[in-house]
């Protein structure tokens, strides 16, 4: 068998050129083009195993025009990389059926191994194109890496009705990734229905959830149709699982196994047409082992586990959120603002115990309150409560101290989740080239040349932390 051959579409010589010499490595046959024009030539004139195409490419959006390339050759898997990591840009992957997605800067050798893998799928069972999704405002912001892994998660799920389990503090948008794969999937046409378990009465929450019949218990004075019916063709969203009471677990739990349900003081059997996406707040293993929530039900929700960063773990996101929140303030009719780079720093030095909520209301308050056109630190510094003495900037201090109070810090949270390193970097680059940037006046070469890196990796960084020139 001749070796598979790929052609690979990356205006970036030297990430084309790495690439290409990984794939050689493994025995595979590459060509090299860095935009739209040359990759139409490419596949007109020979025959490729798969593609390897990044988005923004010299003369094109290269995701943009894939439609036809896949409609042209249904049978060739397509892999996308992109330096854009937003949900949009996971989804418009999903919507085009590409094979993977890889966000900038990827692994490799996952990238290596996900070519192989697509290349071994083409010659063992050619696939045909998708179904597409329509277009659809997406709820989620932030290009973080912990981020990144939320939005391929979402974009794998938009055409199953597998059960998801989200978790992760109070204030980090579960819900909104529920709403996301909801929106984004073929179950959009129908109802998202959402219900809080820890506001219903522990007597109630069968009746809230099944629905009942007349006089089937003291006040049920008329039939009332529960939420999995109301759901039916859509999604049924339990938030703050973790408080459902345990008799209503074992009834929540037959459900999902029989795929039927009846109403309270009810004999006919409903069936079910309803996806299950459930949220928490709490460690459910830890409940599990108390005894206050059920391991069967646990499995059964937690097919696919999606874990969302609290904001202290994508700080680099809160310049983005924070212009957001900005321009929603806006049009729910507070003026218009703007927030410079030392805002956001002292904002990206912030706890954040109530994560995105918390931020949220912060630049509501902050857009009501300020008095100029732009909001400094000075502004952000008159309406945040104090903090405590541990968790004070340390102004003025030893750069050796500055490291200590983030390990303190850093060991408080006592989060196994937490990739100490990279966070303890983007801590130290983001101030740093802030200042740097300010003092060159925003020129790029002469930024680069005083911190002695070249221009393109600063220019990578600045992108990546959302430092504007």
């Amino acid at each position: 068998m001749t070796n598979p051959k790929v052609l690979i579409v990356e205006d970036d010589a030297s990430i084309g050129l790495v690439v290409s010499a990984a794939l050689a490595a493994e025995d595979i046959d590459v060509q090299l083009c860095d935009s739209v024009g040359a990759r139409d030539v490419a596949l007109a004139n020979g025959h490729f195993d798969l593609m390897l195409t990044d988005v923004v490419l010299k003369d094109s959006d290269g995701l943009a025009t894939l439609k036809d390339v896949i409609a042209a050759v249904p049978d060739m898997p397509v892999i996308i990389m992109s330096a854009q990591n937003t949900l949009e840009t996971a989804v418009r992957a999903s919507e085009i059926n590409a094979f993977e997605y890889f966000p900038k800067p990827f692994d490799l050798n996952d990238l290596v191994l996900a070519v192989k893998q697509g290349i071994d799928k083409k010659r063992a069972a050619p696939d045909g194109p998708g179904d597409m999704l329509a277009e659809a405002n997406l709820p989620m912001i932030g290009r973080s890496a912990a981020m990144q892994d939320v939005y391929r998660m979402v974009a794998r799920l938009l055409r199953n009705d597998l059960s998801v389990l989200i978790s992760g503090e109070s204030g980090t948008g579960k819900e909104l990734v529920a709403e996301a794969i909801h929106s984004l999937g073929h179950r959009k046409t129908g109802p998202f229905v959402a219900v809080n378990m820890a506001a219903i009465p522990s007597e109630l929450i069968e009746a809230e959830l099944f629905g009942h019949e007349k006089g089937s218990f003291t006040g049920a004075v008329g039939q009332a149709i529960g939420r999995f019916e109301q759901a039916q063709g859509g999604t049924l969203f339990l938030d703050e699982i973790g408080d459902m009471p345990t008799h209503a677990q074992t009834r929540l739990l037959r459900a999902l196994q029989s795929g039927v349900i009846s109403r309270i003081g009810g004999k006919a059997s409903i069936r079910l047409d309803v996806r299950i996406l459930a949220a928490t707040n709490q460690n459910l293993e830890e409940l599990i082992a108390r005894g206050s929530f059920r391991e069967d039900l646990f499995y059964r929700l937690n097919v696919v586990p999606i874990h969302m960063p609290p904001l202290r773990d994508r700080t680099e996101d809160i310049r983005l959120l924070a212009q957001h929140f900005l321009m929603l303030a806006a049009k729910d009719g507070l003026p218009t603002r703007k927030i410079d780079d030392s805002a956001v720093s002292m904002l990206m030095g912030m706890p954040w115990r109530g994560n995105i909520r918390e931020l949220r209301n912060l630049i509501y308050r902050l857009a009501l309150i300020c008095r100029e056109d732009t909001i400094t630190d000075a502004t952000v510094a008159q309406n945040v409560e104090t903090t405590s003495d541990s968790e004070a900037p340390l102004q003025g201090a030893s750069f050796e101290a500055a490291v200590g109070q983030f390990l303190r810090e850093h060991k408080l949270r006592g989060s196994s989740r937490e990739k100490l390193y990279p966070k303890a970097l983007a801590q130290f680059e983001i101030p740093l080239l802030q200042n740097v940037m300010r003092q060159v006046k925003g020129n790029q070469l002469r930024a680069a040349a005083l911190l002695g890196i070249n221009r393109n990796t600063l220019r990578k960084k600045l992108t990546d932390y959302g430092i504007l020139p």
